[in-house]
């Protein structure tokens, strides 16, 4: 139970359960759609602006990008270094050092796509991947979940870049990996998400 103050007022508990009661609230019924408007179909994304009703009863005008998920994979070699890619990033400008990612392709379940895209863009296959966590980078905008591995014991395998794609691979120590977050160099949100969760998940294991 929560506390308010030294001693808990009585006075206390009825605005903690005020709000509490309000919050709920605000969650209760259903999300309607009202209208839904397709700006834009391209290959990998949908924009489209949509009248809804929150759950709440909030009206609102969303602007909504459709994406069908996508994964983010930790490759690690059996020395200990990892795996990071380059590649330029026309988005933002300029290249960028990340983790292996990739879209979902149709049918294919997140553990599939995460030993695709890492022979893709790596050259090495998995002999173990381990689900960590799954995340929405942008919610405010973007229906895109990302799921995030942990590839080890990895093997050469053939590369298979896609034809839009020029990407570099660097193997990096954890001391180059730390040196590199520590001197804000990674700038991508999923790398600094998956680099930093399974620096705190090696650190609780000690």
């Amino acid at each position: 139970m929560l506390r308010a103050g030294g001693g808990g007022s009585p006075g206390a508990f009825v605005v903690l359960f005020a709000l509490r009661d309000a919050y709920n609230g605000c969650m209760a019924g259903k999300l309607r759609v009202l209208e839904r408007k397709l700006i834009y179909k391209g290959r990998l994304v949908e924009l489209s602006v949509d009248r809804i009703v929150e759950p709440g009863g909030l009206k609102a005008t969303r602007e909504v990008i459709r994406h069908p998920g996508s994964v983010v994979v930790i490759p690690y070699l059996p020395d200990g270094r990892l795996l990071l890619v380059r590649q330029f990033r026309y988005a933002v400008g300029k290249a960028m050092w990340e983790l292996v990612a990739g879209g979902l392709e149709p049918n294919e379940t997140p553990l599939e796509a995460a030993g695709r895209e890492l022979i893709e863009e790596t050259g090495y296959r998995a002999g173990s991947l381990r689900p960590l966590v799954s995340f929405y980078p942008s919610p405010g905008v973007l229906g895109e979940r990302m799921h995030l591995f942990e590839a080890t014991h990895l093997v050469r395998a053939a590369r298979n870049l896609d034809e839009d794609e020029r990407i570099q691979v660097r193997r990096f120590s954890p001391a180059q990996v730390t040196t590199m977050l520590e001197s804000r160099k990674l700038e991508d949100g999923k790398t600094l998400l998956g680099l930093l969760w399974v620096r705190r998940e090696k650190g609780t294991r000690r």
